[in-house]
């Protein structure tokens, strides 16, 4: 299969799944707007929470990763250029997610 139909399959792929995410979490922000810290705080470091909350981190951050690559690859003119700035950006793809969810079960102990 050609890369840039991986690309599309999974962009498209995570944006599914990205939707039910998007939607619980604006319901959740929602739901915790006049709500003091602890309460917040047992919300995130509840399990259920933690878990659907990794996985909308983790989507989140491929499905925009993608989506910047794809822009390097159409407005970068200079090859050298275009495969440092896609290194980098899939290096902070993956260490920002990761010291995120550190972050969340940090919080949780």
């Amino acid at each position: 299969m050609i890369n840039a139909t991986k690309k599309w399959i999974f962009l498209k792929i995570s944006s599914v799944v990205l939707i039910p995410l998007m939607l619980w979490f604006i319901i959740s922000l929602v739901s915790f707007y006049d709500k003091n810290y602890d309460e917040v705080l047992f919300f995130f470091t509840s399990q259920p929470t933690k878990f659907l909350f990794s996985l909308f981190i983790v989507f989140a951050y491929f499905y925009s990763a993608l989506s910047i690559s794809e822009v390097f690859e159409d407005y970068i003119e200079s090859e050298k250029l275009k495969n440092v700035a896609n290194k980098l950006l899939f290096l902070f793809a993956i260490l920002i997610p990761i010291s995120t969810l550190l972050i969340l079960f940090k919080l949780s102990l």
